[in-house]
């Protein structure tokens, strides 16, 4: 009989705790009152517990850590990629950290390309090639 083993160093999702089912990035001037508004309105009431940063953020709380910390604590990062998010270094750090949970936590990772072509994105040119 064959026993099968799991590195610690790489969760499986049914053995991590989330606090989130989806952590939202985006770039609120693009998107705030608009699609991720809509977005995150429509994902809470099918009941999927998801984190927006003016929605969820403690207040009188430093904004980092916190949201690297819940960034770290979903399921879920869907990413919505707009023409201004990465003018934002607060986005690209959020970024980077998604990646990383990705890479180390087993976190799933959604791209949204909001008025913004994926090969820009992809291949790094205009805005992006510039961020």
């Amino acid at each position: 009989m064959a026993s099968s083993s799991s590195s610690p160093s790489t969760p499986t999702l049914s053995s991590q705790s989330w606090k989130y089912d989806v952590f939202l990035s985006f770039r609120g001037e693009d998107t705030r009152n608009t699609f991720v508004g809509h977005l995150y309105s429509a994902l809470e009431q099918q009941g999927i517990y998801t984190y927006k940063d003016n929605e969820t953020h403690p207040r009188g709380e430093s904004i980092h850590p916190s949201l690297m910390k819940a960034i770290e604590e979903s399921q879920i990062a869907i990413i919505v990629f707009s023409k201004n998010y990465c003018d934002s270094l607060w986005c690209l750090d959020e970024l980077a950290h998604i990646m990383k949970c990705r890479d180390t936590r087993s976190q799933i990772v959604m791209p949204i390309f909001y008025d913004v072509d994926p090969s820009e994105v992809r291949k790094q040119k205009g805005k992006y090639g510039e961020a």
